[in-house]
């Protein structure tokens, strides 16, 4: 048997993972914060006897897009959008402290500070933030978060932590979409970064690019299945000259 049927069947499955990373994005296109997934291959040369005619497509080390995604004003005052490269710090559901862009916060049934997933925001020392019982909060443009409580005088409850990567040490998506540090350490907080408030950042996914991207796909996928049609009937034209010759 043609042994283009195992080429062919790398690059089919390449294309099945792109587009199940591009799905995920156009299913994220409308989520705050969320960072579009990069999906990369690279052709590795098929080592062995005779001409290097074949090649292998193997998955490279894949990424995410660090484009921002659009500013979008609510005027809500739980909601905030770092500036440049800052990044909220959160609990993941793994316990682990984690990151993110989505600034969209409110107040838990367990009366602390959470993301519209559920996930605790992290104050400055690492901790959760805990919110008074029917207090009216409010952001300031340095994380620090105040609550009213009636007509008594507002009161600091904590601060949000802001991290800023930096080269050495970058963020690295998650499979649950929350980034972590390379070094798998807890970033420090950075007491310079600053935030807008009553915006948050939208989904960097281009819906539009990100269709035509699928499309592509969908045609590289039917591409290599072809070739696997065409090996099987020249496998079975050549099984039958074999018994024609016997």
């Amino acid at each position: 048997m043609d042994r283009l049927i195992y080429t062919a069947m790398t690059g089919a499955n390449a294309a099945a993972n792109r587009q199940a990373v591009l799905s995920n994005n156009l299913a994220n296109v409308s989520t705050n914060g969320f960072r579009a997934e990069l999906a990369t291959y690279r052709a590795v040369p098929l080592r062995g006897e005779g001409a290097t005619t074949r090649v292998f497509a193997l998955e490279s080390t894949a990424g995410h897009s660090d484009k921002p995604g659009a500013a979008i004003r609510t005027d809500r005052s739980l909601d905030a959008m770092p500036n440049g490269n800052g990044w909220f710090a959160v609990q993941a559901l793994d316990g682990n402290e984690s990151y993110t862009r989505n600034g969209h916060f409110e107040v838990g049934e367990d009366g602390t500070l959470k993301t519209a997933g559920g996930l605790t925001a992290l104050s400055s020392d690492g901790s959760p933030i805990s919110v008074p019982v029917g207090a009216e909060l409010s952001i300031g443009h340095d994380g620090n978060i105040s609550a009213k409580v009636g007509n008594q005088p507002a009161n600091s409850i904590g601060k949000l932590k802001m991290v800023t990567p930096t080269p050495e040490d970058p963020l690295r998506r998650g499979s649950d979409g929350l980034f972590r540090a390379l070094s798998g350490d807890a970033l420090s907080s950075d007491e310079t970064a600053r935030l807008q408030v009553g915006v948050v950042e939208g989904s960097n996914v281009n819906a539009v690019e990100t269709m035509v991207g699928m499309i592509q796909t969908a045609r590289q996928f039917e591409t290599q299945m072809r070739l696997l049609q065409t090996v099987e009937s020249n496998d079975r034209s050549a099984g039958k000259l074999l018994n024609l010759q016997g």
